[in-house]
């Protein structure tokens, strides 16, 4: 029996609807290769450009033949076991559309990563840990969190706690994940040379263009509207006892909190760093600006505008106090990855925890269904399973993503294949890497690998 023609209308809005928000989470890619262009120094450049390009194609085919599958095949709690290569795709379930917004997150995931350990990383080991990453690790805390039958899943069957986690667009999922990988591949390949001095005192070593990390983060920002109000996958959909009220109200409402989060975190580290150093810093705002988008990622859908306020003013403080951690355990990332998606990611799973209304929780999670009850934040009189639900996702992603990244980047490091020789590294890696600079010198150097050479022959 075929569908009505109301019906086919529907689906295919719907198709659309999350088409449109694949193509706006893709757009992030270009803003994750601009702001990290323009957070490293002129002569890698050329080398954090490739790897972002790299984790997107490698990530493509890893989450294309093992990724998709893993996250989102059902058979167990814990892993999925079919959709292999797409196979059965589309189904009654699944369909491409839902395969290639999927897609647009994983990738996501490695250039997190990626700018965690950049201007000091070998060219193959990012060849590797995308693969594994994108094709494996990614997918299991997908398929927990995010698939109806995972464990931790707020649509499962079986709720942990009665509630299960509330990770809606991948505070933790996402953010968290990319962010541990990367922690514990900056600590296996240590700070880049001339970090810090030799009495453990921080140097300066600011990225080479401020304008190319504001572009980034708009086009950041852009995307984060996919990257939120898409993860509701449909828009049509109505709920009952009301008759101006669905989908479409509510993913009107997770564009506020998000833009609403992220402008009080920019906002407070604007002051807040201009308090600490003496001057307005536009990549510190930007960086603050994006830690506020991280925290609400969690609970954009379920918390209301002025909720979204207080995670961004938090937000930002926990990204301000992470980094002067940071630099007092002498901990190198070029790009604060670690500190501003791993940070700013476990509040915004505390605060969903927190914050969460009830009204809301049930929209999205059981499309507004009225008589249904369901735990909600601690803050709002909800008890605490949702937020235990929290702290356990929090907790798990973390021990996961460690013993799984953890050894990897601790094996290409005792094949000495993870970092690069010293010598190769205060030259840059564009030059000794890529055979020349992102950019036409005004004077001369060298341009070619041959060039180089002589150069290397005199440090050696």
């Amino acid at each position: 029996m075929g569908v009505s023609w109301e019906e086919s209308v529907t689906y295919s809005i719907n198709a659309i609807y999350l088409l449109f928000s694949a193509y706006l989470v893709f757009v992030m890619q270009i803003g994750f290769a601009m702001i990290c262009a323009g957070s490293v120094r002129a002569k890698n450049a050329m080398n954090i450009m490739l790897t972002n390009v790299v984790d997107a194609v490698v990530g493509s085919i890893s989450f294309y033949l093992f990724g998709f599958a893993f996250a989102y095949g059902t058979s167990n709690a814990f892993i999925g076991t079919h959709l292999f290569a797409l196979a059965h795709i589309p189904n009654a379930t699944y369909d491409y559309a839902f395969f290639l917004y999927q897609w647009a997150f994983a990738i996501a995931v490695t250039g997190i990563t990626s700018g965690s350990i950049a201007e000091r990383t070998q060219f193959s080991a990012y060849l590797v840990f995308s693969f594994f990453l994108s094709g494996f690790v990614y997918p299991v805390a997908v398929h927990w969190v995010w698939s109806s039958s995972g464990w931790l899943s707020p649509s499962s069957t079986h709720l942990l706690l009665g509630s299960g986690a509330i990770d809606f667009a991948g505070s933790g999922v996402v953010h968290l994940v990319g962010a541990v990988a990367g922690l514990w591949g900056s600590i296996i390949e240590g700070p880049r040379t001339g970090r810090f001095d030799a009495s453990g005192r921080p140097m300066p070593l600011r990225g080479h263009s401020a304008t190319l990390v504001v572009l980034g983060t708009f086009l950041l920002w852009f995307g984060w509207f996919g990257f939120n109000p898409g993860s509701f996958d449909k828009i049509l959909v109505s709920y009952p006892g009301t008759s101006d009220q669905g989908n479409w109200t509510s993913v009107g409402r997770t564009a506020v909190t998000t833009i609403l989060a992220g402008s009080t975190a920019g906002i407070v580290t604007l002051f807040g760093r201009r308090l600490l150093v003496g001057h307005w810093d536009a990549m510190d705002v930007c960086n603050g600006l994006l830690g506020g988008f991280v925290a609400i990622t969690s609970g954009c859908s379920v918390v209301e505008p002025w909720a979204a306020i207080i995670c961004g003013f938090v937000s930002a403080w926990v990204l301000i106090g992470l980094n002067i951690v940071a630099l007092k355990l002498n901990y190198d990332d070029p790009l604060e990855a670690a500190q501003l998606h791993g940070g700013c990611g476990t509040w915004g799973l505390l605060f969903t925890g927190l914050f969460a209304k009830e009204e809301f929780v049930i929209q999205v999670y059981n499309s507004g269904e009225i008589g249904v009850s369901r735990p909600y934040g601690v803050l709002l009189g909800g008890g605490w399973g949702l937020f235990g639900a929290q702290v356990i996702e929090i907790l798990t992603i973390f021990g996961w993503v460690s013993v799984t990244m953890g050894p990897i980047f601790y094996a290409l490091h005792k094949l000495e294949i993870l970092r690069i020789p010293v010598h190769e590294e205060v030259t840059g890696l564009d030059i000794s890497c890529h055979g020349g600079y992102a950019y036409a010198p005004e004077n001369y150097h060298p341009r070619l690998y041959g060039d180089y050479m002589p150069i290397q022959h005199t440090l050696s």
